[in-house]
């Protein structure tokens, strides 16, 4: 069995729960006077606020994620270290992921992370290109919403450094969704659609209700919608905000890039 941090961090919660209880009606009373009060007790006496801090945390207000692949390049590199808003999309609680609290709807060009919907204990990154009610294509490199292109403009080669560097000769691209301006890579020496992402090789499509269509900012380089189809809203974990922390173990000398600590993610 699968168990995510969330979930090991109740099940540590409900077993310290018990033991102070058990502490409050049982056990303290049966104590001989004087005897010293025992170490597990007091070590989870002082804990248990921090844990249910941390999980409170987690689920409801930021959660940090580690960028483990190239597929959202330049925006977001290997061994970026991400804050994931929780709140942006909803409350939903911990372990069942249902919502009991809702908020703004993704938009357009939003960079999300949601479960996997096709093994939904794992995490993806990428950005939402259309919504419920949207028509989306992809051809020549280029996305169509509604039937409208969206502004792509080629602006220079790109130079990879540590775990990016396979990507140099990539062309880096500046591309406009919803009135926002974010770089993307497209690989000339390859087709839009490799032989296992096929969702839009007919053409467009209409994303129903509760549904969203998501792809990674290195275009020639992702697993995402175009793949293995729609994001349900359901698999929503939340909209990515900074950059907290960056640890690159491929880069030359200190394995750390200063200058994206603190960047905003848009």
């Amino acid at each position: 069995m699968n168990f995510d941090i969330a979930t090991i961090l109740v099940l540590v919660i409900a077993l310290m729960s018990v033991i102070w209880l058990l502490e409050r009606v049982w056990w303290r009373k049966r104590r001989p006077a004087g005897t010293k009060e025992p170490y597990l007790i007091d070590l989870t006496r002082s804990l248990l606020p921090v844990f249910i801090l941390v999980l409170l945390l987690r689920s409801f207000v930021f959660e940090p994620f580690r960028i483990p692949s190239g597929s959202m390049m330049p925006t977001l590199l290997v061994g970026d270290f991400i804050l994931v808003n929780k709140f942006a999309y909803g409350l939903r609680l911990p372990v069942t992921h249902s919502k009991f609290w809702d908020n703004q709807e993704p938009q357009r060009g939003d960079v999300a992370v949601f479960r996997f919907p096709l093994d939904p204990r794992i995490d993806y990154i990428k950005r939402i290109v259309a919504v419920p009610g949207d028509t989306v294509d992809y051809r020549d490199k280029q996305l169509f919403i509604n039937g409208e292109p969206q502004a792509l403009q080629i602006i220079d080669e790109y130079i990879g450094v540590g775990s990016g560097e396979r990507e140099t000769g990539s062309l880096l691209a500046l591309e406009m969704i919803n009135g926002t301006e974010h770089q993307v890579l497209l690989d000339p020496q390859r087709f839009d659609f490799g032989h296992a992402c096929r969702v839009l090789v007919n053409g467009p499509i209409v994303i129903p209700e509760g549904q969203y269509f998501a792809v990674g900012d290195n275009r020639d380089n992702s697993n995402d919608s175009r793949c293995w189809g729609l994001v349900p809203e359901a698999n929503l974990v939340g909209r990515a905000s900074y950059i907290w922390m960056n640890f690159d173990s491929a880069l030359p000398g200190l394995p750390i890039d200063w200058r994206r600590l603190g960047n905003r993610i848009r």
